[in-house]
C-alpha cells in the first residue's frame, strides 16, 4: 500500500513507523497545505490525514478532487460535515472518516449506545461525560466525547444536545481536562443519588489509533462512498 501522509506530527510519525513495519510504503509527507499538490507526483493509494480543524477540510477536498481515497481523523472541523459528504458524492470520491480509530473506542461506542437506550428508561440517573487529553490537543471537548454525547442524545427525547463544563437540564455535560502526556481516556456516567456507575475507556499510547487508521485505509481503497468505522468493524 503507498501511503500518503497529510500531516507529520506524532501521530503521523506512529503511522509511518508501523506502516514501513508492515511493508507498506509512505511515498510522500505533507507538513503544509500548500505542499499538497506534490501528492499527486507520487500516485498514492491512500492518503491518511491527521491535522488540525482549520485544514482538514480543504485536505479532505483535494484528496476527493483529484480521485485520491482520504482517510481523516481531525477533529474540531465537523460543523463542516455534512457539506463535505455531499462533495464527495458529487466528486464519486472516498472518505473515511473517524473521530476515534481505536478499535476498542469504537467498541466503546457500540456499549455506549445500548447502555444509554437501557437507562434513558431510569430518570433517576444524570449522564455526564468527562475526557482527559494531552495538553496538545487543540479542540476541547474532544471528537471521541461528542461521538459519545451524539449517541446518548439519540436515546434520551429529553436530551437535546451536549454542554462544556456546564450543567444545563436538557444537555450533557462533558467535562474536558488536559494534562501532560495522556493518551486519552473517556468515561460516562450515570449518577443517582444512591449510586453511581462508570462506563471507561483508557487509551495507552498511539499505536491503537494509528493501528486503526493503517486499518481503514486499507480497507478504503476501492472503494467509493463516506464511511466509518462502524462500517468497517460491521458494528451497526
Amino acid at each position: 500500500m503507498k501511503i500518503a501522509l497529510i500531516g507529520y506530527g506524532k501521530m503521523g510519525k506512529t503511522i509511518e513507523a508501523l506502516a514501513v513495519a508492515h511493508g507498506d510504503s509512505i511515498v510522500c509527507k505533507i507538513a503544509h497545505s500548500d505542499d499538497l499538490p506534490e501528492m499527486k507526483h507520487h500516485h498514492p493509494d491512500v492518503a491518511i490525514e491527521f491535522t488540525n480543524p482549520e485544514s482538514a477540510f480543504d485536505n479532505i477536498l483535494f484528496c476527493i478532487k483529484n480521485d485520491i481515497p482520504v482517510v481523516s481523523g481531525t477533529t474540531g472541523w465537523l460543523d463542516k460535515f455534512e457539506e463535505m459528504k455531499s462533495l464527495c458524492k458529487e466528486n464519486n470520491g472516498a472518505f473515511f472518516y473517524a473521530s476515534n480509530f481505536s478499535l476498542g473506542v469504537n467498541l466503546f461506542f457500540h456499549f455506549n449506545q445500548y447502555i444509554a437506550k437501557v437507562m434513558a428508561k431510569y430518570s433517576d440517573y444524570d449522564v455526564e461525560i468527562e475526557e482527559t487529553h494531552h495538553i496538545h490537543k487543540r479542540d476541547a471537548p474532544s471528537g471521541t466525547a461528542i461521538s459519545l454525547a451524539e449517541k446518548i442524545i439519540n436515546a434520551y427525547p429529553e436530551i437535546s444536545n451536549w454542554s462544556l463544563d456546564e450543567r444545563e437540564k436538557d444537555k450533557i455535560n462533558i467535562i474536558a481536562h488536559r494534562k501532560e502526556d495522556v493518551p486519552g481516556t473517556h468515561v460516562v456516567r450515570y449518577s443517582s443519588d444512591i449510586d453511581e456507575m462508570e462506563f471507561t475507556h483508557i487509551a495507552k499510547g498511539r499505536t491503537g489509533f494509528a493501528q486503526g487508521a493503517l486499518t481503514a485505509a486499507k480497507w478504503l481503497i476501492r472503494k467509493k462512498g463516506v464511511f466509518g468505522m462502524s462500517d468497517m468493524m460491521n458494528l451497526e
